[in-house]
């Protein structure tokens, strides 16, 4: 009896966050899923919804699409370019941060300060560093003779503005890295530091041998995480290059856009069967993160120390 009233009350304090997981996050969920099986699906026409049902139709549309795969292409290069640089700086960051005594929540302030921001106001302020005629960047590799480069303006190509793009991004997600590395860090047993202290052991191999092994559930924590935001890069995009996800004069071929930016192109177009391909998009988006994601659990049970 007392069993069953513990599991009652459980329930009754599951039940408002099963509730809004169940509206937000479950049911689109699945619906996404059902609406890749429909062909023609069009919601503004309530006597006749859909036209038939397909198995693969959709997902052959989306992999066959060329704009899928620059998208594709843009967003593999974001995923293994930004995650493992912004890793690794964080890292540093964060260990330069924990030898520091004084002013050491200043230092950490300023390098929160780009979470707290907005993405699209920052993207904005990037876009302006990177400016041919008076970006800060243009001037300083002027100061070396060398002449402006086209980053964001008309004439930029995809390999100067894709450097643009990842320098911002990299940036932009050092913050919540480094505040939770902090964390780890000051959590590890000072013994072992006296110990390599006492021996007198060079910091890289402190470093190398103490701080990584014993913060590596920290770090596979943070790039799993970092993997799966990368994958959904959107609003990046947005901030510096504007609805368009490219440089002025750039094809579409050529363009920015990220897999989450072709799910949105599509879901803004009314044509009949439009939601039906970004929905397959969707999926295809999800299996892709999903398997990348359980192949970097299963290379951190190997890697990890607990």
């Amino acid at each position: 009896m007392l069993e069953r009233e513990s599991n009652l009350k459980a329930w009754l304090y599951l039940a408002p966050a099963l509730l809004l997981l169940s509206v937000f996050t479950f049911y689109p969920l699945f619906n996404s899923f059902y609406l890749t099986f429909l062909v023609g699906y069009n919601y503004l026409k309530p006597d006749k919804i859909f036209e038939a049902y397909t198995l693969v139709g959709n997902f052959k549309e989306v992999l066959s699409d060329k704009l899928f795969h620059q998208a594709l292409k843009n967003t593999v290069v974001i995923v293994f370019v930004s995650v493992p640089i912004s890793v690794i700086v964080s890292l540093l960051i964060a260990v330069a941060l924990n030898g520091i005594k004084k002013l050491q929540g200043t230092f950490q302030t300023i390098f929160f300060l780009p979470y707290v921001t907005n993405a699209i106001a920052v993207g904005m302020a990037f876009a302006f560093i990177f400016n041919t005629n008076y970006g800060l960047v243009n001037q300083f590799l002027g100061w070396f003779g060398m002449d402006p480069v086209k980053f964001v303006t008309l004439g930029a190509t995809w390999g100067t503005s894709m450097i643009a793009l990842l320098v911002y991004t990299i940036w932009g997600g050092l913050a919540f890295k480094i505040m939770v590395f902090l964390a780890g860090l000051q959590n590890i047993d000072k013994q072992y530091y006296d110990a390599a202290k006492v021996d007198a052991t060079p910091r890289s191999r402190v470093l190398r041998r103490i701080t990584i092994p014993l913060l590596s559930p920290m770090i596979a924590y943070i790039t799993i995480t970092s993997f799966i935001g990368a994958f959904k890069a959107y609003r990046t995009v947005i901030g510096m290059f504007g609805a368009s996800l490219a440089p002025p004069g750039l094809l579409p071929k050529d363009s920015l856009i990220t897999i989450v930016g072709y799910i949105y192109s599509y879901i803004y177009d009314t044509a009949p069967g439009a939601i039906s391909i970004a929905a397959a998009a969707a999926v295809i988006l999800f299996v892709i993160t999903l398997v990348f994601t359980f192949i970097q659990m299963w290379v951190s049970k190997k890697r990890v120390h607990f």
